[in-house]
């Protein structure tokens, strides 16, 4: 590593040799090389690989978006004639002059051979919804809002399950105009006030609760203070999940869901919004502050979604597509983005280890899935649990295996083509910050363990060093130096984009900063390394915290791990290391001596811990990602109400421990 990138983290050593390739036949069928050939015919342009068709996607912006939404054929009013006709960054301006909805692009893919949605829950329920059938609930829902008085531009919230009722609301909110935004049931109360209470949602469409892990939740009394505290809100609309005998629920403005998907002679109306009209909010994380409340237009993500679904995922027509995600999680919202390149999108509402682990295998195979995408720690949930899918199901239709939320590690790649079979692995990283990705695969390019395969098409990302300088094979902050038309339109209620320009244009004005460490390979590829704003420090050595987790939890003994570096001002800094240990096993010194040696030769002596302590669990978002920054900040000595929020937790019982440590230390004066 060179002098000049000594702070940023260790690169690491990653297989030289491919670990799956794909066969000519694949090839030539991928769907990125039919736009290739398209490009050729339509556009007299030849490209000799995927990295000369990228480098042209990046450097003639406007002619790949406007190819792009030809030959995905995106229904509009008119053909557009200019893709970015500005080129700032906040504030580009795509698509003027074109008046569409996403809804079209949903339906044009309608038809009579093929299920729109597949569905399973935990306790093994399992059923099909036509394509004729979504529309007309679609379109009942719709008319029923507008009943209701929602018109476009107003704001409807969701409180909801992994269900195709989440779907029927979410199009037919589109379809009006009107703004749609979710959370998952199992977000607490406060969690969910601090995002709907900033956007002032008119109606509200809420299960009545949810089953998890084989239990019941009735999340009445949560809606009934919800609706207390959200006085905007004019009609809720209740999905009897748990089929209770209170029609109304003690609520004087309420219908259910029954009442308003019952009309069976509407046609479908969709109403015609400018490229840039809002689609949807989603949420930052919200682990300090209140959660950004994100604002993506409907052309964007129309464009994002049909790209990253055909040209990255290769869906096509046909297909059937499942990705393991809750209605508060953004890849829920790529999930539902199969629908635009007409693919079967497969739902599992749910714990997806319930009542084990082959749970969600069992479903890939029933329903005859060929990709499967789900977050980096199910995997490795997977390989703990020593779990044989193809002992479990017939996975002859699955072709391809994706993963995100946290770096899969090589040898997360490894338990996949060992265990599940040499199969395509598309790894990819973006964020809900922009509702799409930075980086991805496509099926023409070969797999290397730990590394993700390409830059996506019309994503000019790079690694900068610290001088903001492009670097190849060296770690550095994960940029985008261009615009892409699914950046975010703004914050609701951010004046003058404030707080949107601090959260990702602060350390390069113009440039989107993602927080991310990323390498671009020399062949291409991009390994992410961990949130860049929750580094390691040793000795002025910076480095993700990946490659350290992939040392400690190679270990047997360990089955999930956390790191945080306290760094104060003119004192050394102190890092210590939490591990849950498998059932029966110890931290003995013998284990500690393990785990430093562990860490020191795999990545350096100035890398081992100071302490390592034995903990029930690794605080985790409900998304999968371990909390590094809010432990870190409650163990600098601020508030723990001030660093998390248990309601946006996946374990909230797990901030207990560290709460206690926290107090220990305080006490201390340390």
């Amino acid at each position: 590593m060179s002098t000049s990138h000594s702070q940023t983290p260790n690169a690491g050593t990653f297989a030289s040799a491919p670990a799956w390739s794909p066969s000519a036949s694949v090839v030539d069928n991928a769907r990125v090389t039919q736009f290739m050939r398209w490009l050729e015919e339509k556009r007299g342009l030849s490209f000799v690989n995927y990295d000369a068709l990228w480098q042209w996607s990046v450097n003639e912006i406007d002619a790949f978006w406007l190819a792009l939404w030809e030959w995905a054929a995106i229904p509009s009013i008119q053909k557009p004639r200019v893709a970015l006709a500005e080129a700032t960054m906040p504030g580009a301006a795509w698509f003027p002059g074109v008046q569409m909805n996403y809804v079209e692009q949903v339906f044009r893919h309608a038809t009579a051979g093929r299920p729109a949605i597949v569905y399973r829950n935990e306790a093994g329920e399992t059923g099909e919804m036509s394509w004729a059938e979504l529309e007309r609930q679609v379109a009942s829902l719709a008319v029923s809002l507008r009943g209701m008085g929602v018109v476009r531009g107003d704001r409807v919230a969701g409180y909801l399950s992994n269900t195709p009722h989440a779907i029927v609301a979410f199009l037919a909110v589109a379809s009006i105009g009107a703004i749609w935004s979710a959370c998952a049931p199992d977000m607490g109360e406060l969690a969910v006030l601090d995002r709907f209470r900033q956007i002032e949602p008119k109606v509200m469409i809420a299960v009545d609760g949810y089953r998890y892990g084989g239990k019941e939740f009735d999340r009445r009394p949560v809606l009934r203070t919800l609706l207390d505290q959200l006085p905007d809100i004019e009609r809720v609309v209740v999905v009897q999940t748990l089929r209770c005998q209170d029609d109304h629920y003690g609520l004087s403005n309420a219908v259910t869901w029954a009442d308003v998907v019952s009309n069976d002679a509407l046609p479908l109306e969709v109403a015609h919004v400018p490229f840039d009209h809002p689609l949807w909010i989603v949420y930052s994380s919200g682990t300090t502050g209140l959660p950004k409340p994100i604002v993506h237009s409907q052309g964007g993500i129309v464009l994002e979604h049909v790209k990253l679904t055909t040209l990255h995922l290769d869906l096509r027509a046909g297909d059937r597509f499942f990705w393991q995600a809750s209605t508060g999680w953004i890849m829920w919202n790529l999930q539902v983005g199969g629908l635009l390149a007409g693919a079967t999108v497969c739902l599992f509402d749910g714990n997806p280890g319930y009542p084990n682990m082959n749970a969600l295998w069992q479903f890939i195979g029933d329903a005859g899935v060929n990709f499967f995408g789900a977050g980096a720690a199910y995997y490795q949930a997977c390989e703990k649990s020593a779990i044989e899918p193809r002992e479990i199901t017939d996975l002859s239709r699955l072709r391809a295996i994706g993963s995100t939320g946290s770096p899969l590690s090589p040898e997360g790649y490894g338990w996949i083509l060992d265990h599940v079979g040499p199969i395509w692995i598309n790894a990819l990283s973006g964020g809900t910050d922009f509702a799409g990705c930075f980086v991805s695969g496509v099926p023409t390019l070969p797999v290397y363990l730990g590394e993700m395969q390409c830059r996506c098409l019309g994503a000019r990302v790079e690694a900068f060093d610290e001088a903001g300088k492009a670097v190849v094979d060296e770690v550095g902050e994960l940029v985008c130096t261009a615009p892409m038309p699914s950046m975010p339109l703004h914050f609701w209620n951010d004046k003058g984009n404030a707080r949107y320009r601090d959260s990702y244009f602060d350390m390069y004005p113009g440039i989107w900063r993602h927080g991310d460490w990323v390498r671009i390979t020399p062949r291409g590829g991009a390994v992410i390394y961990g949130r860049s704003d929750a580094t390691i420090n040793r000795h002025g050595i910076r480095m993700g915290t990946s490659e350290l987790y992939r040392a400690v939890e190679e270990l047997p003994e360990v089955l999930d791990s956390m790191v945080v570096d306290l760094e104060y001002l003119g004192r050394e800094s102190y890092m210590p290391l939490f591990v849950v240990l498998r059932p029966g096993a110890e931290l003995t010194s013998a284990l500690t001596e393990i785990i430093r040696q562990r860490i020191k030769v795999a990545l350096s002596a100035r890398h081992v811990p100071n302490d390592v302590f034995h903990v029930p669990a690794i605080p985790r978002t409900l998304s999968g990602k371990k909390m590094e920054l809010p432990i870190k900040k409650l163990l600098l000595g601020q508030p723990l109400d001030k660093v998390a929020s248990p309601d946006t937790m996946a374990n909230p019982e797990s901030l207990d421990w560290f709460a206690r440590f926290a107090a220990g230390r305080t006490a201390m004066g340390r």
